[in-house]
């Protein structure tokens, strides 16, 4: 590069809240899985999808196109503690929201005690009650969370208007440990902006009264720098001690300092 030139640069978009940003780039979540947690994945270039399994073959990741279901899946198979359970997220879900549901998922430190309450980040962030007690709204009204407390499921649903159409819905399955479901609503109910690179044409929502957005020009080294920072963090996680905190799981370190 001659050295009067300025390096590429990208405009990045602030936004929020996080659940109208938009889906956001899938290698957040699968290259951190792949090379920071040892997932295997299988390659097929004729099939638009990416399955990607864990270590031990007890979890699968399948994000797979589909114009009439989810887009992303996470399988577990039964352990001796627990029978097998199952996530689904809508393309639309922000993959942070994902990310911190396998990032918990692959933690060495996480406590997986069956007492996290997945409602306790969003009575904190000031959500209320809607329509029945086991249902809560975001204070835009844009989302509820709703818990089956007979059968221990749980259903994210996200629409700009009446909930007539659905931005995305996220769905655990009776038996999720409850240590992931709290790792998804914490994620829901953080207020920090996230980076979206698209463009706003590309968000689900523009209207000023729902989403805060700010632009400025980054060089795209520091956009591509990002990913490699949080695998770097997730792999140091191996050689960290455990944790003592019962706190819920939050969105790692990388991931805090992502906004340029």
């Amino acid at each position: 590069m001659n050295r009067h030139e300025l390096p590429p640069t990208v405009e990045v978009v602030s936004v929020s809240p996080l659940y109208l940003a938009g889906g956001g780039d899938p290698a957040w979540v699968t290259v951190p899985l792949h090379r920071a947690c040892g997932w295997s994945y299988g390659n097929d270039p004729l099939q638009p999808r990416v399955l990607l399994s864990s270590a031990d073959q007890r979890a699968l990741l399948r994000l797979e196109p589909s114009p009439d279901g989810q887009w992303w899946t996470l399988q577990h198979a039964p352990a001796p503690d627990r029978p097998a359970w199952f996530a689904s997220f809508g393309a639309r879900t922000p993959v942070e929201m994902i990310a911190a549901v396998t990032d918990a998922l692959t933690d060495p430190r996480a406590d997986r005690a069956d007492n996290w309450d997945p409602q306790e980040p969003l009575l904190k962030a000031g959500w209320s009650p809607a329509y029945s007690h086991n249902r809560l709204a975001s204070p835009d009204g844009t989302v509820r969370v709703e818990a089956d407390k007979t059968t221990g499921a749980w259903w994210i649903d996200t629409a700009l208007r009446d909930f007539r159409a659905l931005l995305w819905q996220a769905h655990f399955s009776e038996h999720t440990p409850p240590h992931l479901i709290t790792a998804f609503t914490a994620a829901l109910a953080d207020p920090r902006p996230v980076p979206r690179t698209a463009g706003p044409s590309s968000l689900p929502a523009r209207d000023p009264d729902l989403i805060t957005l700010s632009r400025r020009e980054v060089p795209a080294t520091q956009v591509a720098g990002a990913l490699e920072e949080r695998i770097r963090s997730l792999t140091a996680r191996r050689s960290s001690p455990p944790a003592t905190s019962t706190h819920p799981p939050q969105r790692p370190q990388a991931e805090r300092h992502r906004l340029p």
